[in-house]
């Protein structure tokens, strides 16, 4: 019998590989026999993804798209490269079925593995898709989309979306926030607030908790601070925390995010289409700072779907610190103060979650 490969082609962000993995999972439990590789970027984060879930990954040489010259002559050099790296390796597999999942490495694969005629297939989690996605979806076969609005921005090929939520690790489908606090060492009496920036954090959000650690210190005896800094930050705002009053654990960056979410009572972090994901699964209420550069915004409009379901304020990552500092304290006080109102948003949040995306991905792609 041959064997049946799938290539996940995406990296730079935890954003466009834990989908891949989610549904990577899938698969190796539909078709045990299955080969599964990834196409991924040279980034630390990719590696130490794929390494901690065991599957076999190429790296390849792809820069990001810039309109500099030298940038952007290295930008194309890059995607040659990579485009010869793939087809090499596709053309060796058999019955290859290609996924990409997002960034600047998903499209040369995507686009051998068109010249190939193999079937090739685009997560895109995002509700407005990337400049790659948008190139891949005239390959895609199917286009699997989070949001309904996604349909709109792909135009053409808008026919082609299935709308089947984010797909989430298989620890979502069983989290167990008793764990976290075991591994962290967590206060078992105190509640958690959670803080992240995602998989590379987020210097400004870093900085306005350090700013509010006085305030926070009053809730000492009730509450305590999770934070996920991001390991370019760590050593930074570990320092911020020496004399903090109020109980805390500061971490660079965590594998097993279902387990904290879990455990989690507020959440303040970016709106990456994961997150929003990850935030609505584990019914928290959350406090969203989107990624205020890029130019589509599209942080915000993930967070919106929260807020929409009642599950999620926002605070804009504005640039004055001290501005931006009162603006959470105005949203955050009143939930550490009222568990009504955090019940409210942990009920909305719970509304907005779709639980079963990555079983539904895989077993199109089984059959494909």
């Amino acid at each position: 019998m041959t064997q049946k490969c799938f290539f996940f082609a995406g990296g730079g962000t935890g954003g466009h590989i834990y989908p891949a993995v989610a549904v990577a999972e899938k698969i190796a439990e539909l078709e045990p026999s299955a080969r599964i590789c990834f196409f991924v970027s040279k980034r630390d984060i990719d590696k130490h993804i794929l390494s901690k879930a065991g599957f076999e990954y190429t790296a390849l040489p792809g820069v990001g798209f810039s309109v500099r010259p030298d940038r952007f002559v290295r930008f194309c050099k890059s995607l040659v490269s990579s485009y010869r790296i793939a087809a090499q390796i596709l053309s060796k597999s058999s019955e290859p079925v290609i996924v990409g999942v997002g960034g600047y490495v998903a499209a040369p694969v995507c686009y051998a593995g068109h010249r190939l005629r193999r079937p090739v297939y685009l997560i895109n989690v995002d509700i407005v898709p990337g400049r790659a996605n948008k190139l891949i979806a005239r390959w895609a076969k199917q286009i699997f989309a989070q949001f309904d609005e996604t349909a709109e921005y792909f135009k053409t090929n808008k026919h082609k979306v299935s709308v089947v939520g984010c797909p989430l690790r298989s620890g979502f489908e069983k989290p167990d926030g008793q764990r976290a606090r075991d591994a962290l060492g967590l206060d078992n009496k105190k509640k958690i607030l959670l803080v992240t920036g995602a998989s590379s954090g987020s210097r400004n959000i870093n900085r306005t908790i350090c700013a509010l650690l006085n305030k926070l210190g009053e809730y000492a005896d009730d509450w305590q601070i999770v934070h996920l800094t991001g390991r370019a930050n760590y050593d930074q705002i570990k320092t911020c925390y020496i004399g903090a009053k109020i109980r805390h654990k500061v971490v660079d960056y965590c594998d097993d995010m279902a387990d904290l979410l879990a455990a989690a009572e507020i959440v303040v972090g970016r709106s990456g289409a994961v997150s929003v994901a990850e935030y609505a699964s584990a019914g928290v209420a959350s406090i969203c700072m989107p990624y205020p550069h890029h130019k589509d915004l599209h942080q915000y409009l993930n967070a919106g779907k929260l807020v929409e379901a009642g599950g999620a304020v926002i605070v804009d990552d504005i640039p004055d610190q001290k501005e931006r500092a009162a603006w959470l304290w105005e949203e955050l006080e009143p939930l550490l103060n009222e568990q009504r109102f955090r019940e409210q948003m942990k009920r909305g949040s719970k509304s907005a979650a779709r639980t079963d995306a990555a079983k539904r991905i895989a077993g199109v792609l089984v059959t494909s």
